[in-house]
């Protein structure tokens, strides 16, 4: 007998929860551009910079002026809200970034940074 795959998400209830109302809830607004780059500050319904109390993090895009599909956009996130950097929240700022980087950057080939203390990772994005 045929076994049937089930996916099982190992994502708790409320973890899942709080991850759609940050990403339901998050806004961008440009703080920069130049010809090669701009800077987003992303905005959290839960989260906060300690120091201004405004944009818990910053998306920072540099992208390929060459137009060849062999260089990637270069992606840096940074969150500043301490609560981000804790470890137990790895699977939040995993699916806040990537969705960062669908908004803002697309399908284009992608090397992607995030600084967010202990969840701090490095991620390849190739179409």
């Amino acid at each position: 007998m045929k076994e049937d795959n089930k996916v099982i998400d190992v994502i708790d209830e409320q973890l899942k929860k709080r991850k759609d109302n940050e990403i339901n809830g998050m806004f961008f607004t440009k703080n920069f551009r130049s010809p090669t780059a701009e800077e987003w500050y992303i905005f959290l319904p839960s989260y906060k910079d300690p120091l201004t109390g405004g944009a818990p993090g910053k998306t920072i895009i540099h992208y390929n002026l060459f137009d060849t599909k062999h260089i990637f956009i270069n992606t840096t996130i940074i969150f500043d809200d301490p609560e981000l950097h804790k470890s137990h929240l790895h699977h939040l700022v995993y699916s806040i970034s990537d969705e960062i980087v669908n908004r803002l950057v697309g399908y284009a080939d992608t090397l992607l940074s995030v600084h967010s203390g202990e969840n701090s990772y490095n991620a390849l994005y190739k179409q």
